[in-house]
């Protein structure tokens, strides 16, 4: 404080001295005879005012960001979409900061820096106009008010019409009910029960929705006990049972990871009627990667929905129902590059809650595991031979 105030002092007192003195000084006399104020403006000697990897304001990656719920001039063919909801949590609360937590932890990435040895690509330069969309103004008081504007939110968005030329190869027209091609979502949660908003919205415009989800729990459960209320039955592990109870989703969905505490065999038995097949945290042992994602492939064609949890919490401590035992986050990357040219509609990372946190270790992971998101959205197949072994 003494240095702020001596500051402040200096600044009042100066032009005290020189009005009391009526004199005109020049700009010589009060800098130094030696002294010159160089009359070029910052864009004329240093050029465009760009921001620090640490500096500027908080979008994902620096990318340009829009309030796209309101302003319908603004264009894309992703959308990074925040959405800071965790009403719905069983355990911890504090990810309603995970959209902040996962923009933060992308300041150092950028889109003119994008390119990376394991995808050989840099998904900005591939050809679809990527932006920020901010977040959804979600009531932090009343769930149900809060899950519709979620699926108001996205629906608006998924309408908008890409910004790609038409006459470009389509992506989603393929599958799509309309035959229109759509854009297509990233979601920065949030707790996992976003997921179930976003299948609403995924399911007018495609149909049942298979899903990839990388998670420690299964989130198939059919109510938290003590329930009282039809709106209390929603909750971040028990949406996709209400998603399969709406017929939300295609029954060949596939949950990577898993390694919760169950009631009994009955919680499978109730997972399987759900749509779901397992992999566990330990077939990445038993079985590898290649296999894992071989089975992966076998299995579905739709959206990917990553639960942080699904990372060890000595590696991403913040979330709000933490798993030990889980897998690392060089062994999911590699996963998610074996997963491209699947037919992608959306991606979500959830549950990251950076009260938790350390040194913005999962908020970093999170934003890295979006980037990766990119690729796969925007690639027809897994990576080749990274360049660099070639070259050994």
């Amino acid at each position: 404080m003494y240095f702020a105030l001596q500051a402040l002092l200096l600044a009042a007192t100066v032009p005290q001295s020189w009005a009391h003195q009526h004199h005109d000084w020049s700009t010589q006399e009060v800098l130094g005879q030696d002294s010159t104020l160089d009359d070029k403006t910052w864009l004329e000697k240093y050029g465009p005012q760009i921001d620090q990897t640490f500096s500027g304001p908080l979008s994902f990656s620096h990318l340009p960001y829009f309030r796209c719920l309101e302003n319908t001039e603004a264009s894309f063919d992703i959308a990074i979409l925040g959405m800071p909801f965790d009403t719905a949590v069983t355990y911890r609360p504090g990810a309603r900061f995970g959209p902040f937590a996962i923009r933060s932890g992308s300041r150092r990435q950028r889109d003119l820096r994008g390119y990376t040895l394991s995808w050989g690509n840099n998904p900005y330069t591939l050809g679809q106009k990527v932006i920020d969309c901010g977040d959804v103004p979600i009531n932090p008081f009343d769930n149900a008010l809060a899950v519709d504007q979620m699926e108001v939110a996205y629906t608006t968005l998924l309408a908008r019409k890409p910004a790609r030329d038409e006459d470009v190869e389509p992506v989603t027209s393929r599958i799509s009910r309309d035959g229109k091609e759509h854009p297509r979502i990233v979601t920065l949660g949030g707790d996992h029960t976003i997921v179930l908003p976003i299948l609403r919205s995924l399911y007018k415009a495609y149909g049942p929705i298979t899903v990839i989800h990388f998670d420690a729990h299964l989130d198939t459960w059919a109510a938290y006990p003590g329930q009282t209320s039809e709106q209390s039955r929603i909750t971040h592990g028990t949406f996709f049972y209400i998603a399969r109870e709406e017929g939300l989703l295609a029954n060949n969905s596939i949950h990577a990871g898993i390694r919760c505490k169950l009631g009994g065999i009955e919680d499978l038995e109730n997972d399987d009627s759900v749509g779901f097949q397992v992999i566990s945290t330990d077939d990445i042992d038993d079985l590898g990667i290649p296999t894992i994602i071989s089975k992966i492939r076998e299995r579905v064609g739709d959206s990917p929905v990553l639960d942080i949890d699904v990372i060890d919490p000595g590696l991403a401590p913040a979330t709000g129902t933490p798993e030990a035992g889980g897998w690392t986050p060089r062994e999911l990357k590699r996963i998610l590059r074996g997963l491209a040219g699947l037919n992608f509609v959306g991606a979500d990372i959830v549950e990251v809650a950076p009260a938790y946190d350390n040194a913005e270790i999962t908020g970093i992971a999170a934003a890295d595991f979006v980037h990766d998101f990119l690729s796969m959205l925007l690639t027809k197949e897994p990576p080749k031979q990274p360049v660099h072994h070639r070259r050994l």
